[in-house]
């Protein structure tokens, strides 16, 4: 250890002895005592700016050409061919700045490189050159900032009637996402109540979430209006699904959403890939922690017919959590019982609430089927 910061010490003590020589040497062309001043460094330096031009354009056609696939996945959503117009149209734009502006960047310091005898031009300003430097790209990213803007508001404005509403929360470090059941409603929520088992801080007070489900993966039908709902349990999150272009922050306390449309089922984009075992992804884009890396979840889309099949299949999240009946106020816990789909057998406690106890009462027939028939009109 003690040889190798010996060793730095030594370089660094010769880089600056170098470095000093240096000074001495441009005092003296200051000064005029050395008479020599376009050395070999100029030259090389020089050339190697016009090699970096060359080089770099020659680098950058090739990736963009070779990894196009990569980073322009196929298009799967219906706003995704706005957006995309959108980028490209900016993308030519910037991109006939950015060769111009680096084709002078780097041909000046070999076009100018220093020659005994020749003199700088002495140019101090130009108004008219600063007005039209300042006017035009003042108006171009006027009329795209704006036209940006109209897409945006397209894309985000109110969601129709019929759209299919579902909720996604990030977490450290995975995704979770709730469905409304056959009432189609989203129950409340409260993050005072979120614990191992109710991570999304359901309200069983609020009879929507009665019948709420939550899948391992999201499903979404082809062709339908889909009501994004998103929101985060603990940091900034960022929901990122590349083949529907949809990108939305998840921030903590400030609830946002995305509306998109899908074109393209999970099968189809396999067929037109050939690739069997894709599938489409939901990513996080925000660095949330060490295990970011893992936010990944599977987004499947189907035909309409397979999806509604698909949500009659799915168990409520009460059903799969019986104990939570407990939570639910008496005078809706059969209600809940109805909604969720649960089956209990007849020496379960829980099914020993008001409302059941009454069925095995003495009371009037005609008062029971005036309950049934509430329960029911409450159902449908």
């Amino acid at each position: 250890m003690f040889e190798l910061i010996l060793g730095i010490g030594i370089v660094l003590i010769l880089i600056i002895l170098f470095q000093i020589f240096r000074i001495g040497s441009l005092v003296g062309v200051v000064k005029g005592s050395e008479k020599k001043v376009a050395t070999t460094s100029n030259k090389v330096n020089a050339a190697l700016m016009l090699f970096f031009l060359i080089g770099g354009f020659a680098l950058f056609f090739w990736y963009s050409y070779a990894y196009f696939d990569d980073y322009n996945p196929p298009l799967a959503s219906e706003h995704g061919a706005e957006t995309d117009k959108l980028f490209w149209i900016t993308m030519g734009i910037t991109g006939i700045v950015f060769f111009i502006t680096h084709i002078l960047l780097f041909l000046f310091p070999y076009q100018y490189q220093h020659k005994e005898g020749r003199r700088a031009l002495f140019y101090p300003d130009n108004h008219r050159l600063e007005i039209l430097w300042t006017i035009v790209p003042a108006l171009v990213l006027t009329v795209l900032v704006f036209t940006g803007l109209k897409t945006w508001n397209s894309i985000m404005a109110e969601p129709p009637e019929d759209a299919e509403v579902m909720e996604i929360m990030g977490y450290q470090f995975a995704w979770a996402v709730r469905y409304p059941g056959a009432d189609d409603n989203l129950g409340d929520h409260d993050f005072r109540l979120i614990d191992p088992s109710n991570q999304f801080g359901m309200d069983l007070r609020d009879e929507s979430s009665f019948d709420d489900f939550m899948p391992r993966e999201l499903h979404i039908p082809k062709g339908k209006p889909i009501h994004l709902k998103i929101r985060a349990r603990d940091v900034l999150h960022s929901v990122f699904i590349p083949h529907m272009r949809v990108k939305m922050d998840a921030v903590p306390g400030m609830p946002t959403h995305f509306v998109f449309t899908a074109t393209k089922t999970t099968a189809e984009m396999r067929s037109e890939l050939g690739d069997p075992e894709f599938n489409y992804e939901i990513a996080c884009t925000e660095i949330c922690g060490r295990g970011h890396f893992s936010m990944r979840m599977i987004l499947v889309v189907d035909e309409p017919e397979e999806y509604e099949k698909w949500k009659t299949e799915q168990p409520t999240w009460l059903k799969l959590n019986e104990e939570y009946l407990a939570k639910v106020p008496e005078e809706l816990r059969e209600l809940a019982i109805i909604k969720a789909g649960i089956e209990l057998s007849g020496d379960e406690p829980i099914a020993a609430t008001p409302a059941l106890e009454e069925d095995e009462s003495d009371e009037d027939p005609a008062q029971s089927d005036e309950v049934d028939e509430s329960l029911e009109a409450v159902l449908n």
